[in-house]
């Protein structure tokens, strides 16, 4: 359950997203959201954020989305990016990124996919070398489906350096400024409509400073995770959001159409699948504060299955809210006029990314059931 200021956060936002509703202008969304606070109220006080969690900024997420003008961004600027740097970056990391990522007037991208890696992280061939004379660090690779890579002034990377005790790879981050030497975007052409674009990033011997490394290089997959909880928390709030909206069009449709004596919405036929739809999204949200709640808490691992949960209850309901808020205005629900058609293909986004859910009921039968691996 909320708590009152829970409630008082929903509304606020709520009443920001409806000022601006679907169609907008992204950049205005997002600049008024920095200024009034929303987009840093995970990070830190100390460092002009709300010093609030995860639980809040999913719920600033998710109502962006009720009201039809989600921002893909915070997904990554603040809440996977801003988070890591906040629990591990250096004093002066903080002092660089943590006020502007959380007054908005700057933004950081997170790049960990590649063409041959998919979900396997431990194939990830973006490698990052020291210069023995120098101490840069020299980082070559590729990453795909990297979400706003334009719009922001640095990339969070996953790269792997080897351990000089065994010789394996370890995933390290590192941040990239967007103009570094080397460092190239392609946009990637997709049919999703979406503000944000996605791009294929190619790192041919990119020089960093030894600086550029966030947190301890020993660390390893600790550091990872500590972004992809929030990530897949936040991928849950999202798609909750859109399920939302969808919902709300559907169901005022349905009070409105009339076609013989009563409204279609009478009829169980039309009113039982909303119904469902509706619990289903509820249901989806119980998960996602669960997992907001044990992240907040620093149960890294009691999050970890949480959040998956969280991402895969949402990302179903969420497909099964629009394609039945589509159903239910039959071919008006194709029509540009309601804006319905577009998340067909947004929808189907949260069963994929940023794990598919395959991965998910892989993580729940090993990590929950103790089932034998498949792979």
């Amino acid at each position: 359950m909320d708590t009152d200021d829970h409630k008082a956060l929903r509304e606020a936002v709520a009443a920001l997203g409806k000022r601006h509703g679907r169609g907008g202008d992204t950049g205005q969304l997002w600049s008024e959201a920095g200024k009034l606070g929303y987009l840093g109220v995970n990070l830190p006080e100390a460092y002009g954020g709300g010093g609030g969690g995860i639980s809040e900024l999913s719920i600033v997420l998710e109502e962006l989305g009720a009201a039809g003008c989600p921002l893909l961004m915070l997904v990554v600027s603040p809440a996977i990016c801003g988070t890591v740097i906040a629990r591990f970056g250096t004093d002066a990391q903080k002092q660089q990124w943590l006020p502007a990522l959380a007054d908005g007037s700057r933004l950081m991208a997170f790049g960990i996919t590649e063409p041959d890696a998919g979900s396997n992280s431990h194939r990830i061939t973006t490698t990052a070398r020291r210069d023995q004379d120098t101490g840069d660090w020299i980082l070559t690779g590729r990453k795909v489906f990297i979400s706003g890579v334009d719009l922001a002034d640095a990339t969070l990377i996953v790269g792997r350096t080897e351990d000089a005790r065994t010789g394996r790879l370890k995933p390290c981050l590192f941040i990239v400024p967007r103009d570094a030497p080397g460092f190239t975007r392609r946009p990637i052409d997709m049919e999703l409509a979406a503000a944000e674009k996605q791009f294929e990033l190619t790192l041919d011997d990119v020089r960093l400073p030894a600086d550029a490394l966030v947190g301890d290089e020993d660390a390893g997959l600790l550091q990872l995770f500590a972004g992809l909880n929030p990530e897949r928390i936040m991928t849950a709030a999202l798609a909750i959001g859109m399920g939302r909206h969808a919902l709300a069009k559907a169901v005022e449709y349905a009070r409105d159409r009339q076609v013989w004596d009563t409204p279609i919405g009478a009829h169980q036929a039309i009113a039982h699948p909303l119904a469902q739809a509706h619990i289903d999204l509820e249901l989806a949200r119980l998960m996602m504060q669960k997992a907001a709640r044990l992240y907040d808490a620093g149960d890294d691992l009691g999050a970890g299955e949480a959040a998956n949960m969280a991402k895969y209850a949402a990302g179903e309901a969420c497909v099964k809210a629009v394609d039945q808020a589509v159903h239910t205005l039959g071919g008006n629900g194709l029509t540009r006029e309601f804006g319905l058609a577009s998340l067909i293909t947004a929808a189907r986004v949260s069963r994929i990314a940023p794990v598919s859910r395959e991965m998910i009921l892989n993580y729940v039968s090993h990590q929950t059931l103790g089932l034998p691996k498949s792979y």
